[in-house]
């Protein structure tokens, strides 16, 4: 049983959630739910036991000192609840935490109950995977549902996905079978360079929650760390010329993939969102999913120890003498893989 004492009567409550871990390249999705938390300053008001989810040799906790005391924090999942004021204000109850280690359906069946018990409308699942982006260009954010009517209704795409998934996809998928709404967001963060933290993905999935949800975030100093981010990135690849060329084969493909979007929608949204903000005032573990199912790593950098080297570029078919072009990533030819130019599909 659910008792969720002290939680006041929400209004058209959103439940927005992400997980550490697999699901969450560079940390963009679980610092975005936290900017939310932090910015609107939600209460946590529950959280799920951790001995029922979570080995704790794999995620262990830790010791800190409260005044003197020691005290340990467990890892787990919590749930907060924050009120945006304005017009028409509305509740989010946010889902923060770490992807579990065991019983996943009945992690996402207590993640249902808590939403069931507070009247939720929609959830909106954050994750990020590594994908063949380059860093240089606006982050690709794909929006999947598993529910044709919710697809049409919100401008999605509908998920064809086949392949190995995680919390993200269990917990749609649970929504889905529960008769819940629910939506995923995904960022493609550059695998050449996906250790935490990337402050332009994450604010790419908060500019657009905000288009989905109609809302406005207040961003803080997210978007002046996004472009601190890219001008160090910019900095690490110009030391390398092996780096530099590939980031430059991957603005190509990426260009001319999306050069009929350039001049349509996509500038449309943009120019909303930029209306928007001015009416509104001034803005107030282990490897990860890549796009073709599989794990990935660091490429740009490698620690103290040095870098090492990115994929070089699939060759073209005189370089190859017809052979196949499509070397690694798991894809055959002609199918892009999910999160890269001209790819329609995304993990769920």
């Amino acid at each position: 049983m659910i008792e969720l004492e002290g939680v006041p009567e929400l209004i058209d409550p959103v439940m927005v959630a992400a997980f550490e871990g697999w699901n969450d390249a560079g940390d963009a999705a679980s610092t975005a739910v936290a900017h939310l938390e932090r910015e609107w300053k939600g209460e946590v008001f529950a959280a799920l036991d951790a001995e029922d989810y979570y080995d704790f040799q794999v995620n262990r906790p830790t010791v800190f000192m409260d005044d003197g005391v020691r005290k340990i924090t467990w890892p787990t999942t919590r749930l907060s609840v924050v009120r945006i004021g304005g017009d028409k204000p509305r509740d989010l109850v946010l889902v923060r935490g770490i992807e579990p280690s065991m019983r996943w359906r009945s992690f996402c069946n207590e993640l249902l109950g808590f939403a069931h018990e507070l009247g939720v409308e929609l959830v909106v699942v954050l994750g990020a995977l590594l994908g063949d982006t380059p860093h240089t260009r606006p982050v690709p954010i794909s929006g999947t549902t598993s529910d044709a009517d919710l697809a049409r209704r919100m401008d999605l795409e509908e998920t064809k996905y086949e392949g190995p998934t995680g919390i993200v996809g269990v917990l749609q998928e649970a929504c889905t079978h529960a008769g819940v709404p629910a939506v995923s967001l995904w960022a493609a963060v550059p695998h050449y360079v996906s250790q935490p933290p990337n402050p332009k993905a994450t604010l790419a999935l908060l500019n657009r929650l905000e288009d989905l949800l109609d809302l406005r975030i207040p961003l803080g100093e997210l978007p002046e760390d996004a472009r601190a981010w890219q001008v160090g990135v910019d900095q690490l690849a110009a030391e390398d010329t092996e780096v530099a060329e590939y980031v430059q084969t991957l603005e190509e493909a990426r260009d001319t993939a999306e050069l009929p979007e350039a001049s349509g929608e996509a500038i449309a949204r943009e120019f909303e969102r930029y209306l928007r903000r001015r009416d509104g005032g001034g803005p107030s573990s282990g490897g990860h999913a890549t796009a073709d199912g599989g794990e990935g790593g660091s490429f740009l950098r490698d620690g103290p120890g040095g870098r090492t080297r990115p994929p070089k570029p699939p060759r073209s078919e005189a370089e190859t003498d017809g052979a196949d072009a499509g070397d690694g990533g798991g894809t055959e030819p002609g199918d892009d893989p999910p999160g890269s130019p001209g790819s329609s599909d995304t993990e769920q």
